[in-house]
């Protein structure tokens, strides 16, 4: 469904005093006029066939493909001329909207710090620039450094889009990724940190995935013309990346590759995935020299994530478990598993994370998700608990393994994005920042979850925000949305 735009009855039910609402009564000339629209653009039709597995298919505007074409562009550009032609009578309320929206950001803003071994690694915002700066000190009370301005980057550039970033094991070097045109081909820089100056080689065409495994090897994935992530290479500093090798190759067109440290960074771990499929290879991260091993291989329908700790291998599959469970295996046998998390048909696995002395686990029952906290060493388990009913959770880098401390972010229909901690040990939450909005007060608002039943008694899942005090005469307007894609 397409959005129309607002009337004044519905503008009208913004809170009242917030900061930056719109003045009312809407001016008419901000409503739809029943103007004579602007003749929309006709895209031609071009004959053109495919035929695969013995089935033909027809497909008249398969030359718009071709997005170098000068009448593919043409074309693009008469579609967005009627778009604005189309909506020139909104263009005041778009800038009243956009204003409205700012105003209630912070302009200056920063990460919270994200701690790597003795260092503290965040980014910042500052007022009018467009782009986060990276930053990090050696300690809370340590002069910040400046990592990455991505402004100074953006100079001269019609886009600009950081890809991947990593600090090398002895965080010396930052190897980062940019996009500079919009169409996913990357180049790869590395930064000498102690100087500030950008090494030499410079590599094009590649992904937004990389992995150091020692102070100077590095790996990286390229990508074919159709920007495919297709082959794993290994750089050396200091080294022409003409020189550089190629470790895999992924033929497959239907395949793409990415490239992960494990947290304990024992592991280079390369995931070829499809769809519905995925096979895993991998390399010492003391050896990475070595060939890249295959460690769970593609089985159609098959899908594999994986982790390390000590000398094992953490394992989340749908392998004979539509819902998924968890395996465990030895280095030395990455085949040999024992179920360490059953499957279960009310409870969909999503995701894992393993630290020291502890596996996380994410999972959704009821349609909520849940984070639920396995003790690796005395093998007690429990849930992580959340102050409100409803929620979403977003999994956080946690990239340090010998940690008890898990961070994670939730956010309500009620509560911003609010970054929290999680002592999985002392089983305590600890917010350490909640994303400030500029004349909101959560107060005046409640939130509530409930099941109802379908048609077929099937319950779904009901999450119901509103302003307090609640009338229950029917007489408030409702917004109702569904949806039920992708396990939601």
């Amino acid at each position: 469904m397409r959005d129309k735009p607002e009337s004044a009855d519905r503008l009208r039910r913004l809170p009242a005093g917030a900061a930056g609402a719109l003045s009312l009564p809407v001016p008419s000339r901000y409503r739809p006029k029943p103007v004579a629209d602007p003749e929309p653009p006709r895209a031609r039709s071009v004959p053109w066939f495919e035929e695969r597995h013995r089935d033909v298919r027809e497909d008249e505007f398969h030359w718009l493909r071709n997005r170098w074409d000068p009448s593919v562009l043409a074309y693009l550009r008469a579609e967005n001329s009627y778009a604005d032609a189309a909506m020139a009578h909104t263009h005041s309320l778009q800038e009243q909207l956009f204003r409205e929206l700012v105003g209630r950001t912070e302009e200056a803003d920063a990460s919270v710090p994200e701690p790597l071994d003795e260092w503290l690694y965040y980014t910042r915002i500052e007022p009018g620039r467009q782009y986060p700066v990276y930053c990090r000190k050696r300690g809370a009370d340590a002069p910040e450094e400046t990592l990455l301005d991505l402004n100074h980057l953006a100079t001269g550039h019609p886009h600009l889009r950081l890809g991947a970033s990593e600090p090398s094991p002895d965080h010396r070097y930052l190897a980062f990724a940019v996009d500079f045109s919009g169409d996913e081909a990357h180049t790869l820089f590395i930064r000498d940190l102690a100087t500030g100056a950008l090494l030499p080689e410079r590599i094009g065409s590649v992904a937004a995935s990389l992995a150091w495994a020692d102070d100077r090897s590095l790996f990286y994935v390229v990508v074919d013309e159709a920007r495919r992530p297709c082959a794993l290479v290994r750089h050396r500093l200091g080294t022409d990346p003409a020189d550089d090798i190629l470790v895999y190759a992924e033929e497959d067109e239907a395949f793409a590759l990415e490239v992960a440290r494990s947290r304990s960074r024992r592991w280079i771990f390369l995931e070829s995935a499809s769809g519905s499929t995925t096979e895993i290879r991998g390399i010492r991260a003391d050896r990475p020299e070595d060939e890249a091993v295959v460690l769970l291989e593609r089985e159609p329908g098959v899908e594999y994530a994986i982790a390390h700790r000590g000398d094992r291998f953490y394992i989340l599959t749908n392998r004979e478990a539509e819902n998924f469970r968890i395996l465990e295996s030895p280095e030395s046998e990455p085949r040999a598993w024992r179920e360490l998390v059953p499957h279960r048909s009310a409870v969909k696995l999503d995701g894992l994370d393993v630290f020291r002395d502890h596996l996380v686990i994410w999972e959704r029952e009821d349609g909520l998700p849940r984070v639920r906290i396995v003790d690796l060493v005395g093998r007690a388990e429990h849930r992580v608990e959340l102050p409100e009913a409803a929620y979403t959770i977003h999994r956080a880098a946690n990239p340090e393994f010998d940690t008890s401390v898990l961070r994670l972010a939730y956010a309500s229909l009620v509560t911003p994005l609010t970054v929290c901690d999680y002592d999985m040990t002392a089983r305590a939450l600890t917010v350490r920042k909640r994303t400030s909005v500029r004349g909101y007060d959560p107060s005046r608002y409640r939130a509530e979850r409930f099941t109802t039943p379908a048609a077929d008694g099937t319950g779904v899942p009901v999450s119901l925000v509103y302003r307090w005090p609640f009338p229950l005469d029917g007489s408030r307007p409702a917004l109702l949305l569904g949806y039920g894609a992708y396990g939601a």
